[in-house]
């Protein structure tokens, strides 16, 4: 099973859980975890080969698909019956992949940094890695990687958490997840947002130049979607700017359950 932490004070309160991008781990929502104790129960989990993991879980022709299945084991040993999901870059098509194949388990979606769509400038960046990647140490790919979707000066901060989180992985499991980045356009196409139905907020740093684009199209189109731009932050937003990243990801959530408990009472 995946390393998990879960903080549950009231079990009549809702639970929301986290889901970290590549490379990062559990770690990377510690401006988080403290304050939405306040409000909810809290599910971290490190996915497979990240963190506390553990390695080698890989089999061949695994996909997002079984990535998400070994969310839902948690939640089963936890007994969590239905959750709020936060993902954050490459963590929001593990979640965008739950809410697809396991939707009674979504009470909402709250999508950080949302990965919707590859331009030509991600797709090269990906080739680039996918070529080099059995022969350069992982850690100097992770490392351009990292200073390339987050350059700024103001992104120095997220850009460590998630470089020191990438360095509790090995070379083996940082190949079997850029792997997947093989499958990601045609996998996104298909996709398409397929919420089922859940409420889905996008909430995006205003730096954010490889990935903000594609999401502010997609809410233009879809008038049900939500989308909070967050100022002087970049792709990792909720470490950039916790304050403003952890009141519109709460508040939408309560708006979320007031909604719920509105409709149980009609």
């Amino acid at each position: 099973m995946l390393h998990y932490r879960a903080y549950s004070s009231d079990e009549s309160m809702p639970w929301v859980t986290f889901i970290h991008g590549a490379g990062g781990s559990s770690s990377i929502w510690f401006k988080q975890v403290k304050e939405f104790r306040k409000h909810f129960n809290v599910l971290v989990i490190d996915l497979r080969g990240h963190g506390q993991s553990e390695r080698g879980r890989w089999k061949k022709g695994d996909s997002f698909k079984e990535v998400s299945h070994e969310v839902i084991d948690v939640m089963h040993h936890l007994s969590i019956k239905k959750t709020h999901f936060v993902g954050v870059s490459l963590g929001t098509i593990v979640v965008q992949t739950i809410s697809k194949h396991y939707p009674e388990y979504v009470s909402s979606l709250v999508l950080t940094g949302a990965i919707i769509k590859l331009d030509i400038r991600t797709k090269l960046l990906l080739w680039i890695g996918r070529t080099t990647k059995r022969f350069i140490p992982y850690m100097l790919l992770y490392k351009l990687f990292a200073w390339i979707i987050m350059p700024n000066r103001s992104h120095e901060e997220s850009r460590l958490a998630f470089v020191n989180s990438a360095k509790k992985m090995c070379q083996k499991e940082f190949i079997k997840w850029f792997s997947l980045t093989r499958m990601i356009n045609p996998y996104l196409d298909r996709l398409q947002i397929e919420t089922n139905g859940s409420p889905t907020m996008f909430i995006m740093g205003e730096e954010d130049y490889l990935f903000r684009a594609p999401v502010e199209e997609l809410v233009r189109r879809d008038k049900a979607l939500g989308l909070v731009t967050i100022k002087n932050a970049g792709h990792v937003c909720n470490i950039d700017q916790p304050e403003a990243y952890n009141q519109q990801t709460i508040d939408f959530i309560n708006k979320i359950e007031a909604s719920i408990g509105l409709s149980k009472t009609v």
